[in-house]
């Protein structure tokens, strides 16, 4: 009797030990409340009135506190279309043709060719005047690199006019043939001032007489011939419209290869030494240099709309004959353009030079007994025509 009771208050003792876990709670003790004595919270003045959600909640001591975040609105992801006919009555047709994409490339290229005319007819015209017409061909071609430190310009200048009147002879008015080069180099991309090394190549084409003498020309192709180079500094503009080169250290030679020319001591050469007969017995030279200092500048200006200008101006004097005998050759030009292709032009040229002499006196047996002296030279053109640019 006494084991079987044991036995059964053994099993409810064990019963009692298994079912214990499932009856406890886990809870958090509540600090006890603290009055205080001179703040009174009230919840209703805290709670903002807008829309709004409670991301967190935090006990601390007796008051709550909440970080609230506005709800986010709801954005409209579609588009309402008024219309959903397309029209091209609106669309604009391009101005110039479509031009494919090119390479960008540091080489600026110039291409220009132009012919002038000029005319004068009469017809029964009672104050008289001569019938004339005048032409002149110009062609300037320009190779221009620039990157960074380096600026490197190239160009070749090429000119000829011819002018005919009644009762007379075709006679040119107009020749040169020109070839330049000038490579600059600067320290930094923003200076404009770049140590400069020149190169100039100047002469004509075809004979030139002093009309209406046509047996004996007073100059040739490479008679007179200049060739320029030095080194110095230059000023290049941004856009290139104005270029200032000034060098301390330039050497001109001038070249007479007619020896005939060459001979009579023309454009500053040694002349040939001659006996009392006036028989040659050395010849002429055919080169003469020089060395001094050269000041250039060039500078062109879109004056209006269709009118633009240009100059060039070239300074030169001689270390060790003449110093402060200036070389002077100035040219001016105006042009006046009607549309892409029509263009008039008003021109001028001034050239002193001191190696070219003129109003030469000779003796009865053909000896030049007085060289003549040096005068100031210009000329003026005006004319209108055809430019294109490719």
């Amino acid at each position: 009797m006494l084991k079987s009771f044991l036995k059964q208050a053994g099993l409810i003792f064990l019963l009692l030990i298994c079912t214990m876990p499932l009856m406890a709670q886990d809870t958090i003790p509540v600090p006890p409340q603290r009055k205080v004595d001179s703040v009174k919270t009230d919840t209703t003045l805290i709670r903002p009135k807008i829309d709004s959600i409670a991301i967190d909640t935090m006990i601390v001591d007796t008051l709550v506190i909440r970080k609230l975040q506005q709800r986010i609105e709801n954005i409209k992801k579609g588009v309402t279309l008024n219309t959903t006919i397309i029209s091209f009555k609106k669309t604009k047709p391009l101005d110039k043709g479509y031009s494919k994409f090119q390479v960008p490339s540091f080489w600026q290229k110039i291409n220009l060719l132009g012919v002038n005319f000029s005319e004068a007819a009469f017809v029964n015209w009672n104050a008289g005047g001569n019938n004339s017409i005048s032409a002149l061909a110009n062609a300037r071609f320009e190779r221009n690199y620039k990157f960074r430190y380096i600026q490197w310009e190239n160009y070749l200048e090429m000119r000829y006019g011819l002018n005919l009147q009644d009762n007379q002879k075709l006679r040119k008015s107009d020749d040169a043939l020109r070839i330049g080069s000038t490579f600059g180099y600067r320290r930094d991309t923003i200076s404009n001032w770049y140590y400069s090394a020149k190169a100039n190549f100047n002469t004509q084409f075809s004979n030139g007489y002093k009309y209406p003498d046509r047996t004996s020309p007073v100059s040739r192709f490479m008679a007179p011939g200049y060739f320029f180079l030095g080194a110095g500094t230059s000023y290049i503009a941004k856009e290139r419209r104005f270029n200032f080169y000034m060098s301390p250290v330039t050497q001109k030679t001038t070249f007479v290869l007619d020896q005939e020319l060459a001979d009579k001591g023309a454009f500053g050469v040694e002349k040939a030494v001659l006996d009392a007969d006036g028989n040659v017995l050395e010849s002429g030279k055919n080169l003469f240099m020089e060395l001094g200092f050269l000041i250039t500048n060039s500078w062109e200006s879109q004056v209006y709309k269709n009118m633009g200008i240009k100059h060039r101006l070239s300074l030169y004097t001689d270390y060790l004959r003449q110093f402060g005998n200036v070389d002077i050759d100035w040219e001016l030009n105006v042009e006046l353009r009607v549309n892409e292709y029509i263009v008039t032009s008003l021109g001028t040229h001034l050239i002193y030079d001191d190696d070219i002499l003129f109003d030469e006196v000779k003796n009865e047996e053909g000896i030049i007994i007085d060289p003549g002296e040096p005068r100031l030279q210009f000329k003026q053109l005006l004319g209108v025509g055809v430019s294109y640019n490719f």
